[in-house]
């Protein structure tokens, strides 16, 4: 294999563990803590703060990048990153509804599908009816069966534990728990704004070669296109949050005892999800060609396989029954089945 393509993979696979990692410090805040209190701090870290703070010291002429490039690219990765952030508020949302192990299995899956095929659909619609083409549809196709198998392992697991008497572990959650179905629900309409990420970046490149092209090495330019994206995502976030601290009255939890550590959560949580989508960034510029469309998939598919071990190791699955236990690995294997298929057509593709 080209040792280009293994170096985009490896880069890929350290922001999926990171990726799959992000959401576990939520479980360890107090169950009486309103989801906006802990995510609205998360977003203003992840979207304001570390980038503000980390784009200006790492990459050179930050401002002269942006400037090379035309007022209507920047617009759209603007206006793409702010989906992605509604797509973010959602999945930490979903978290506390329905847990991390089926949370992230519906939300990535989507984000598989969505995310392989919009990039492709808008920068290279023309490579769609190759062989190669081909191959990474098949391979979308077998990633929209692992996002079904998932769901209806989480449909197992819920009633097998309502008839052992039991609760699911993600109801520890401030927010009230609703039907099942509408957890799945938000959890795929999660992963479809999420894979606006990878349209913005889609549309980002300008920005990584305006950066490159200004004498800054790859992980510089990376981060000039993330955080552009990061900026439009604050938007949508962060103003979603104040909303609800504001209309549920929980602004003054901000400065009650314990706020500290809840603080320190979110900024762990802001930390591994900055690292995320830094690396995917370094490992699609790797990747080249198709390289946010096939990149994108191995990605969350990697994080999905971290984030049901996390789920496991804190108990969500305790007491499910075997049938539905069997149902989510079989949906991660059946992912993971799919995005070989998709590295395949991404080796298929011409140099």
């Amino acid at each position: 294999m080209d040792p280009q393509l293994i170096l985009g993979f490896g880069w890929i696979l350290v922001g999926a563990i990171c990726g799959g990692s992000f959401g576990l410090p939520s479980k360890f805040v107090k169950p009486d803590t309103p989801w906006e209190v802990l995510w609205g701090p998360f977003f203003l870290i992840v979207t304001v703060l570390i980038p503000v703070v980390v784009a200006p010291l790492v990459v050179t002429d930050l401002g002269g990048v942006y400037g090379q490039v035309e007022p209507r690219m920047i617009a759209m990765v603007l206006l793409f990153g702010f989906l992605w952030g509604l797509g973010s508020m959602t999945l930490g949302m979903s978290f506390a509804f329905i847990g991390l192990s089926l949370a992230y299995a519906l939300n990535y899956g989507a984000q598989i599908i969505f995310g392989s095929m919009m990039p492709m659909l808008i920068f290279d619609a023309q490579q769609i009816p190759t062989r190669h083409g081909a191959v990474i549809l098949a391979g979308v196709a077998v990633c929209v069966v692992g996002v079904v198998i998932s769901g209806r392992a989480g449909i197992l697991k819920d009633r097998s534990l309502q008839q052992g008497g039991q609760t699911p572990a993600s109801d520890d959650s401030a927010i009230k728990k609703p039907r099942i179905m509408i957890g799945l629900v938000i959890g795929v309409v999660s992963g479809i704004l999420c894979a606006c990420y990878a349209v913005a970046s889609g549309y980002a490149g300008g920005i990584g070669t305006a950066a490159a092209e200004a004498g800054n090495a790859p992980w510089r330019s990376a981060w000039a296109v993330t955080a552009m994206i990061l900026w439009g995502g604050a938007v949508s976030s962060c103003g979603y949050c104040a909303v609800q601290l504001t209309r549920n009255k929980t602004w003054g939890h901000l400065t009650r005892p314990g706020i500290g550590k809840i603080v320190l959560l979110a900024a762990a949580m802001a930390v591994l999800h900055d690292a995320a989508i830094f690396f995917f960034g370094l490992g699609w510029i790797a990747l080249g060609d198709l390289g946010v469309s096939v990149g994108y998939a191995v990605f969350m598919s990697f994080a999905i396989i971290v984030g049901n071990v996390h789920g496991f190791r804190t108990g969500e699955w305790k007491g499910a029954s075997l049938q539905s236990i069997g149902w989510i690995v079989a949906g991660i294997v059946v992912l993971i089945a799919g995005v070989c298929v998709l590295a395949v057509g991404k080796g298929m593709a011409p140099a």
